[in-house]
């Protein structure tokens, strides 16, 4: 008798996860399209909630349910300490969505928090991690075929490409090309957003890996095109301010390698039109990796110093100065 009270007992019922899930979706359609000091407050305040719950009683279901939606929150909360120019709190983050996906033995999860992490690891300097993580996801990504499992080839080519292996670079983007025709939408996908992999952002990774390679920039100047094209001719909820404005960079910088500072100034414009707020740590390293560029004595002249202030200016104020105060 004792046992079958507390079994039937619950902290939480299908009306608060689905409430929870739905706040949840919202959040991750959101991410790639709005500011993020709009998003943190909610997405932290939800994130609580959940882990209380999970602190509490519940039926297995309702568990895995939970342990789902934290672990999403969680993900989505590292990409935020990303954004932020925080690399070690999106680490801890990230490893807490891991965990969470390793607790319900999630597969889905597990290959998207892999490729998480390998992009944490890219951003910050460390490529030999960024393949690492991302062929850790490989055995997940296998068992789901959810769009997680283009993302991570298409990560670990950057990582190679940062790492200047210009054969696994471009063996790995050709792999995220034979995943893209054996995706198979999983529940993640469903919530869309940030918490899938569309084609125009497979473009950008493309671009973004081989920008690397000595003697490609035509080849990147191609796939930065096609990557911006197809962002313009996206749905709505596949558009993001970020990863395109990573693909215009990508654009600048293989034409400015090409000696071509004017052409590198038109692709910037979009991007250094930006307001503070949408000024995240990936768009900022990319613009600066065009400053560096217009630092080479063959590229000198007015054009190369009137953009090189410009970025200066642009980069003085990242999107974390416009946090309120304690957040």
């Amino acid at each position: 008798m004792r046992f079958g009270t507390a079994a039937e007992g619950s902290n939480v019922g299908q009306e608060g996860i689905d409430q929870l899930r739905d706040d949840v979706a919202r959040l991750a359609s959101a991410y790639p399209q709005r500011p993020l000091p709009e998003l943190l407050g909610e997405l932290a305040e939800l994130q609580d909630v959940t882990l209380g719950l999970l602190e509490g009683r519940q039926r297995p279901r309702e568990t895995a349910e939970l342990y789902l939606l934290a672990g999403v929150l969680s993900g989505m909360l590292a990409k935020a300490s990303h954004d932020l120019g925080d690399p070690r709190s999106a680490m801890t983050q990230a490893r807490t969505a891991f965990i969470c996906a390793d607790n319900i033995d999630h597969d889905g999860l597990k290959a998207w928090t892999s490729g998480l992490r390998s992009m944490i690891s890219y951003w910050a300097g460390r490529p030999n991690d960024a393949v690492r993580y991302a062929q850790q996801g490989g055995d997940a990504a296998a068992a789901t075929h959810g769009t997680a499992s283009v993302w991570l080839p298409a990560q670990e080519a950057r990582g190679w490409g940062l790492l200047g292996d210009a054969d696994r670079c471009r063996a790995a983007i050709q792999r995220a090309q034979e995943a893209r025709e054996r995706v198979e939408h999983d529940e993640l996908d469903d919530l869309g957003g940030i918490m899938t992999f569309p084609v125009p952002r497979q473009l950008y990774y493309a671009a973004d890996a081989s920008i690397w390679l000595p003697g490609a920039e035509e080849e990147t100047e191609q796939q930065a095109e096609a990557a911006i094209d197809a962002y313009l001719r996206a749905e709505d909820l596949d558009r993001s301010f970020s990863d395109e404005a990573g693909a215009r960079a990508d654009l600048a910088l293989a034409r400015a390698v090409q000696n071509d500072v004017e052409g590198a100034a038109e692709a910037l414009s979009d991007v250094l039109d930006l307001p503070v707020t949408q000024r995240i740590e990936g768009i900022v390293t990319s613009v600066k990796r065009v400053h560096r560029l217009l630092s080479e004595p063959r590229l000198q002249g007015p054009a190369a110093s009137n953009l090189q202030q410009e970025i200066e200016a642009y980069a003085r104020t990242p999107a974390a100065a416009a946090l309120p105060p304690g957040r």
